[in-house]
This record gives structure tokens, sequence and C-alpha cells, in this order.
């Protein structure tokens, strides 16, 4: 009997390996830079008070030099860039949508109960006689949209000093790089663009605008190039919790986040400020008639919408794949490009092209078909056109996707098929479609849930409308989403709260339906 001798082991000749000190060196530069860019974000964060960001900021530059400043946690290396942006492109902004769905936020609720009192008093400054008047021009940052940017008042004083104010304060400007005309008025400043007088016209929220000073005062315009320093009418008793107006003896009491009269008459400060409202916004949704019937009825065409898109697409993708797949066909390499075209356009072109070729009086779809409907003016033709513009969008999408799947089913499984005698029909349905299924199906799940929130298409064929019966707040061929960004973002009195709630009910409602669904698509791996 003999015995097994041990294998012996050549040597491979390759050692450990030593890791360059260039690598070393650029290591430790990228840990640093990564540690001085969150110390520069802390204390950017601390300046505004965000404490409990400056923590979090902490606990990542912490991590990172916990991380790839040792040998250990090897995974984690790899792991922790993807961990960071998760929690800060997904976890936080869904976070943010469910603490702002439990608050008042919109407009005129946007800043604190502090910082909305202390800018109705400097709303209030009347002009003292013999106070200095400033030369004026009104600006906004560099980059910042001239009509919706945080005001700057350029101011130049009697005595030529220069000075930048906003809502926080007075700040002085520095001169060099100042282009001033004959009297000294600012008409070009580093880092700010001047707005232009119409421009100022524009923006309503100036004419209440005032720059608070130190001793309690406040600078206002007067005109388009003057401002002038004054004292408030208004003072804030804390104790009481009232705020007096000295020139009418008019006593406002902190109301719905808003300061409002105390004897009911005139109406509330400008300015409010953002609070919990708790469940108020939930209550809103649910018990506002016009809300509930409103969100009912665009829950409906969304998932009706959505549905018939998939459907559409895949089907109209599948039959062009499945026809294109077979090789007697000649030139399919052609036709294939053909069809993959419209996908290669933007799809915001193709939809305002779509949106123009449905124009009832100079369409090109009314003219070729002699008809003459109101594609974009009746509620049923917009859902009509916008369906049918979809379509268009997505079945090169399938087409692909479809075209990918049948080139990997096995050959022999179809001339198995046909041996035993089964009919093309027969193929498609018990052999082709399984198979298919199985790469497709997440796919059409993911399809689902892109079409319940298409904005784009909605938004750039109709913005949700034809509105009738005089109802400018709920459209024909509104989706949730659209729903919830006229709510947030339209209207005199735009709500990001209530909006953030359907917000809320959207992501519920795609969940409720993507989560049983994926499960479904687990049994179809079982055909393989």
């Amino acid at each position: 009997m003999s015995t097994p001798t041990a294998q012996r082991v050549e040597p491979t000749g390759l050692g450990p390996v030593k890791t360059p000190i260039w690598a070393i060196a650029l290591k430790w530069l990228a840990i640093a830079a990564a540690v001085a860019l969150a110390f520069y974000v802390a204390t950017k964060l601390a300046d505004d008070g965000h404490w409990f960001a400056v923590s979090l900021v902490a606990m990542v530059a912490i991590a990172v030099l916990a991380v790839y400043g040792t040998r250990r946690a090897v995974p984690m290396k790899y792991l922790l860039p993807g961990m960071l942006l998760c929690l800060g492109l997904q976890v936080w902004p869904i976070a943010y949508t469910v603490m702002t769905s439990f608050t008042n936020y919109g407009d005129g609720h946007l800043i604190s109960k502090q910082d909305a009192t202390e800018q109705n008093i400097a709303y209030s400054v009347r002009e003292v006689q013999g106070a200095p008047r400033y030369q004026l021009s009104v600006a906004v940052k560099a980059g910042d949209p001239v009509a919706t940017g945080e005001p700057h008042y350029l101011l130049t004083a009697p005595d030529k000093k220069t000075y930048d104010g906003t809502a926080s304060g007075l700040e002085p400007l520095d001169p060099n790089g100042l282009v001033r005309n004959g009297i000294g008025r600012i008409t070009q400043a580093p880092g700010f663009t001047v707005l232009m007088p119409r421009q100022v016209n524009a923006r309503q929220d100036l004419r209440s605008f005032a720059v608070p000073t130190d001793d309690g005062g406040g600078i206002k315009a007067v005109g388009l190039s003057e401002a002038f320093e004054g004292k408030p009418t208004l003072t804030w008793d804390k104790g009481a919790g009232t705020l007096t107006d000295t020139a009418t003896k008019k006593v406002y009491v902190a109301q719905d986040a808003r300061w409002v009269p105390r004897d009911g008459q005139g109406e509330a400060l400008p300015v409010g400020w953002k609070e919990n409202v708790g469940l108020d916004n939930l209550k809103e949704v649910t018990t506002n008639s016009t809300i509930r019937d409103g969100f009912v009825k665009i829950f409906a065409w969304n998932l009706v919408f959505a549905f018939l898109s998939v459907a559409t697409t895949f089907v109209l993708g599948m039959l062009i794949a499945l026809l294109f797949n077979d090789s007697r066909m000649r030139g399919r390499g052609i036709y294939r490009s053909l069809i993959i075209l419209p996908y290669a356009i933007p799809s915001f072109v193709t939809a305002l092209l779509w949106a123009s070729m449905f124009n009832q009086d100079f369409g090109l779809v009314n003219d070729l078909t002699g008809l003459h409907v109101d594609w974009l003016g009746n509620p049923w033709a917009a859902k009509a056109a916008i369906l049918i513009t979809n379509l268009w969008l997505g079945f090169p999408y399938f087409f692909i996707v479809c075209t990918g799947a049948l080139q990997s089913i096995p050959h022999d499984v179809l001339e198995a098929a046909k041996v035993d005698g089964a009919s093309p029909w027969r193929t498609i349905r018990s052999i082709i479609s399984p198979l298919l299924m199985v790469a497709v199906g997440p796919l059409l799940i993911a399809s689902f849930a892109f079409n319940f929130n298409n904005f784009g298409l909605i938004y750039l064929m109709t913005k949700g409308g034809p509105f009738v019966e005089g109802d400018a707040s709920i459209g024909s061929t509104d989706l949730l989403i659209t729903y919830a960004f006229r709510l947030a973002f339209s209207g005199n009195n735009p709500n990001y709260g209530l909006a953030s709630m359907v917000s809320i009910f959207i992501f519920v409602i795609v969940a409720l339906i993507s989560v049983p669904a994926f499960r479904r698509t687990k049994a179809l791996e079982e055909v393989n």
C-alpha cells in the first residue's frame, strides 16, 4: 500500500506587494482634502446655527479618517462612498420631505418666528426727518435669477461709503471694482447683477423690503434710485406676545403662524413663520372636498395612464422585435437603427414637437386626417394625445430590450417546438413569452413607476390641462406629481408642506404597487 506523498509547491516568484510611496502620499493627500472639505462645510453650517448638521459632517469626517487611514475594514473602503451618496441623495430627501409634510412651509412661511417678526418690524420703517438718504441700486448675486434671487441693496451713503444691504443687515461693500455714475449710484459691482428698472418694478417683494440696521431701524427704497434710513413703527412685546403699531395703535397677536390684528379688523402682517402643524396637511388631503375629489380623479387617471403607457409601449416594441427577429428578413440592421431613432432624440424635443402636431388649427395630425379635433383643449382628446406621444417615446426602449431577450433564447428550444408541431402562435404564447418575461418583467415594473411620475411629458404637453368648470387647480391630464408641483410652486399661495404630504401619498402608492409586483417576478424565474 503506497502512502500519499506531500505535493511540492513550486514557488511562483510573487512576494508581498509593496505599496509605492507616491500611492501612500496620494492616499493621505485625498484623506486630508476630504477632512478639509468637511471642516469647511462644518464651519459654514455652524455660522448658520445648524449644529445637528455639523455633528453629521464631523461623523462623516471621522468615518473617512478611520476607514481610509488604517489597513482595517477593507470592504468598508469600497462601501463607504456608496453609503454616503445613498444617505445624501436618497435617504435625506425622503426624510426631509416627510418632515416638511408636517409643517406649514410655503410662501410667506419660510423662516422662523424670530426672523419673521424682525422682518415685519423692519418693513414698518418710516422715514425720519433729517435722516440720511442713500443712492440705491437693486441687485442679486451673480448667477441668481433676477426675478426671485435674494435682493441686495447696493447703497452709497452721503459720505460716499458703499454698503451691501440684505434682509440680514448692512455690510460694508468693497469699493474696488465698483462702477458708479456721476451722482455716486452703483451701476456695476463684481459678484452682483444689477437689476434694470423694469426688473425692479416686476418684483412685488421689494415693496415691503427693508434692510435692518443696528439701531433697530431700517433702510427702505423710495423710488428706483434712492433709499432712506428710518425707524420702525412696530414694537415687539415678547412677554405679552404682541406687536404694536405706534402709529395706528393697532395690536397684533400670533395666530396661524402670522401676526394678525387682535380686534380682527385689517390685514395680517406680510411675513409669517414656519411651524409644525401636526397632521393638518394629512387632514387637508383626506377631508377637503376639493382636494379629495380631485385627488381621486387624478389618481384614477394616473393609474390608467401608467398602465396603458406600459402596455402599449411593451406590446408594440415586442411585436416589432419579433418581426425583426426573423432571419429571413433582409436589412434588419437598417430597420432596427431607424426604429431606435426616436429614442435617440431628447424626449422634451419630441414632446414639444408632438404638442405642435396636435394643434387644432395648424397641427399636422388634423391636416392629415381631415379632422378638427381640439386635441389639447378637450379632456379626452388630450389624454389620447398624451398616450399616443408616450407610445412614440416609449416603444423603442422595449424594442431594444425585447430584441436582446429574444436573441438570448436558445435555438434548440425553438427547434424542439417546431419538431413537436407547435404553431408559430403557440410557440410565442408558450415558449417565447414566458422566457421573455423573465428578462422584461422587472423592467415593466420600473417602467410603470417611471410613468406613474412622468412629470416631463405632462408638463411639456398640457401642463396638466385642460382645466374645466373654472377650476384652475386640477387639470384633466394632471398626474399626482404635476398636481403636487402645482401645489408647491404655483398659484397665489404655494404650500410646500401640503405638496410634501401629496408626495408621501405618491411614494406609498408606488411602493404598494411595486413591492407585490417585484415579488411576482420571482415566480417568472422558475421558468428557467
